[in-house]
């Protein structure tokens, strides 16, 4: 979390019998510590005032104030769309190192706290013609692509209905309600959403999605590193909190891109410490797709014995290149079977960006390795379970 605390810095004195004036206040080095957290609105109301009031008599506080003031609010002027995706992480940490925050964001939440603010800030001046401008979503089902048209609102709508599969496993309030959707996956839980209101969604969903997001980071944050152990369901799957997480980060990121796109504004990629979360949790994903699509005929059949779990076995070496890169070694036969670079059989390239498009469903596989050499269908398989991972 940022820093917020529930009483002020130190302990107010009582006045004693007789004694005139009112209590001592802070210190100046305490107050000069918190104007991090006062920038940011972190501070409790007590120390908000005590700090408001030093700023009154204090000139380099209160220029040191200013300053931080304007850093913070270039992550809220429209204008700031355009700027570096990490600026948000950058002056979070900054002001934090002045004062480390009693509850921290755990790691594996801080891609979903960045994205939804994000996303956000895109949607802050949004007028009434934008949240209604139509937005495509895609996606693969098998091997054929999938589209669904829906607005900008629809989207928003989408993701805090999906964001709910984590919210009812943290024990908090279904953004559903009385709503039950004919089975509990992401694509059913919106469509019975859309369903269910009498008019399409307006920009009135913000607020409920806005809200949503902020309490599951707080959740998360207070309940402690070792939630991220447990699990949620999503209808025909499970992943652990910490993976959903990252989930909901990425796709929150992809469907910002769909609003973007169909408002005609620019929007960068997650920064690339988040981007390499994301293409890493799909890397480990696609054994688990690959041999659910070797079971339905869609991918080329084990040529040799399946592999012993935890064996080397055939694999595909994927390389993504820019940010958010690394190589990952994919096994081919068997989904607990280990990657080996000595039996590698094909190499594929990808942009990291470019890769992440792929498993959103946006870019058809086909088009999507950099560069490729090795056994093509292997290559082929890794690359269409890729799209697979694609869903509404």
């Amino acid at each position: 979390m940022s820093g917020r605390r529930s009483e002020p810095y130190g302990d107010r004195v009582p006045l004693a019998p007789g004694t005139d004036g009112p209590p001592p206040g802070p210190e100046h080095h305490v107050l000069k510590s918190l104007l991090g957290a006062w920038a940011l609105a972190a501070c409790a109301p007590a120390e908000a005032e005590a700090v408001e009031e030093h700023l009154g008599d204090c000139g380099p506080c209160a220029d040191e104030a200013l300053r931080l003031r304007e850093a913070v609010g270039l992550l809220h002027r429209p204008e700031s769309l355009d700027l570096d995706p990490a600026l948000r992480t950058r002056v979070l940490e900054a002001c934090l190192e002045r004062r480390p925050p009693r509850i921290p964001v755990p790691e594996w939440a801080t891609a979903y706290d960045a994205e939804t603010a994000r996303l956000d800030a895109l949607l802050q001046d949004f007028g009434d013609s934008e949240w209604h401008a139509p937005v495509r979503l895609r996606w693969y089902e098998g091997d054929e692509a999938s589209t669904r048209r829906t607005t900008v609102a629809g989207v928003i709508a989408h993701l805090l209905t999906v964001d709910g599969l984590v919210a009812v496993a943290l024990g908090l309030e279904d953004p559903l309600g009385d709503v039950r959707p004919a089975r509990p996956t992401p694509s059913d839980r919106t469509e019975a959403y859309w369903h269910a209101a009498r008019f399409p969604p307006t920009r009135a969903v913000r607020g409920p999605w806005r809200e949503q997001s902020h309490r599951l980071i707080r959740t998360v944050s207070f309940t402690g590193s070792g939630t991220g152990r447990m699990t949620v369901p999503y209808g025909d799957f499970a992943l652990p909190l910490h993976d959903a997480m990252l989930d909901r980060a990425f796709e929150c990121w992809v469907h910002a891109e769909d609003i973007a796109e169909a408002v005609d504004y620019p929007y960068a990629p997650p920064s690339g410490r988040h981007l390499h979360d994301m293409v890493d949790l799909a890397a480990r994903l696609l054994p688990v797709v690959l041999e659910n699509r070797r079971h339905h005929g869609l991918a080329a059949p084990v040529e040799r014995r399946l592999v012993t779990a935890g064996e080397p076995g055939r694999s595909v070496r994927l390389e993504i290149e820019g940010s958010g890169g690394g190589e990952w070694l994919i096994p081919l036969d068997s989904a607990a079977a280990k990657g080996s670079a000595e039996h590698e059989v094909a190499h594929v390239a990808l942009d990291g960006a470019e890769f992440c498009r792929l498993a959103a469903g946006h870019v058809p596989p086909p088009e999507a390795a950099a560069g490729q050499e090795g056994d093509r269908e292997a290559i082929r398989d890794v690359l269409f379970a890729a799209a697979s991972l694609s869903r509404m």
